[in-house]
């Protein structure tokens, strides 16, 4: 059986929804914001994405461990057939694929989290107010200060799921999205950060909270990306109510001579 493209998102909803929480990167890509900068491939019930909104591009591929051997030799024939240079997020056992075709390089272990225990958001008192494109300047200084070198799509703001909270006029605390889509019922928290000044005082619990509720309003799985050694921001959204679902690595690809 060959790997091919797939350009149906009828076909791609149906097998990634199957494990919407260790999907919902995916899923949420198949939404009309993302889906241009897509390209799928699949080999019988196996999917992988390269996403062309970032550059390098990043490859996304997860499986169960009962689905480790099947997408290995999906990544194996899609090798020859992706950039010289990419990022990829791969669950454990997958790398082995590519490891003939580029030089690999280690970006760390990763927790993907889920939100399992909504009560626990009504334990801490949200706060927040939405951000929009006028917000931007506070928005890249404030990253540049507590978040340097984070991963920040702008468009993202135009989602209207980035909420900030504000101190004498200075903005000191932000939560957001990497992911949103209310047509697959996903969405994947992300840029969330406070200012080193104002850190210790619960102000990213809040706007996590606030967060948290209002991407209920629109979606069922509200999942997140945390490195596995960060344990401060992993008893933050434990805290209110995310559980660890599954790990995965991020890497850097790069294509070998000759």
């Amino acid at each position: 059986m060959a790997v091919r493209a797939e350009h149906d998102r009828a076909v791609l909803a149906r097998l990634l929804g199957r494990d919407p929480v260790l999907h919902a990167y995916q899923l949420g890509d198949l939404d009309d914001f993302f889906w241009p900068y897509t390209s799928w491939f699949r080999r019988g019930e196996q999917v992988a994405l390269l996403y062309h909104g970032v550059d390098p591009p990043t490859l996304l591929a997860f499986a169960t461990a009962a689905d480790t051997a099947a997408l290995r030799v999906l990544l194996t024939q899609v090798a020859p057939l992706l950039p010289a240079r990419l990022y990829a997020h791969l669950s454990p056992g997958l790398t082995d694929a590519l490891a003939g075709t580029f030089r690999i390089d280690a970006g760390g272990r990763h927790h993907r989290m889920a939100l399992t225990d909504p009560a626990r958001l009504a334990a801490v008192t949200p706060a927040g107010v939405p951000l929009t494109a006028a917000d931007l300047p506070s928005l890249r200084e404030l990253y540049a200060h507590a978040y340097p070198g984070n991963w920040f799509d702008e468009r993202m703001l135009d989602t209207g799921q980035y909420l900030g909270v504000r101190e004498g006029g200075e903005l000191v605390a932000v939560a957001g999205v990497h992911v949103f889509s209310p047509a697959y019922k996903v969405a994947a928290l992300g840029n969330v950060t406070t200012h080193p000044s104002w850190r210790g005082r619960g102000l990213g619990a809040a706007v996590v909270a606030a967060l948290c509720a209002r991407l209920r309003e629109s979606v069922t799985h509200v999942t997140l990306n945390v490195k596995a050694d960060n344990a401060t921001a992993v008893r933050l959204y434990e805290r209110v109510g995310f559980t660890r679902f599954a790990d995965y690595d991020e890497w850097t690809l790069t294509a070998l001579a000759g």
